[in-house]
């Protein structure tokens, strides 16, 4: 994932800065909750293909 491209992704629905969780290939929104899947390279910003957090899943 492009350091860059990190630096201006932010979440779709709040707006809020992710947090890119390399093991999983995903981009996280603590505020909602959210997992935004990385696809070779690419993140899908959709919130319709965002996976939703459990509660006991720690975000860091």
């Amino acid at each position: 994932m492009d350091a860059k491209l990190l630096e201006i992704l932010v979440c779709p629905v709040c707006k809020g800065p992710l947090h890119y969780k390399k093991t999983e290939q995903e981009l996280l929104c603590s505020p909602c909750r959210l997992a935004y899947p990385v696809h070779d390279g690419i993140p899908v910003m959709l919130e319709d293909d965002a996976r939703k957090l459990p509660a006991e899943e720690e975000i860091k």
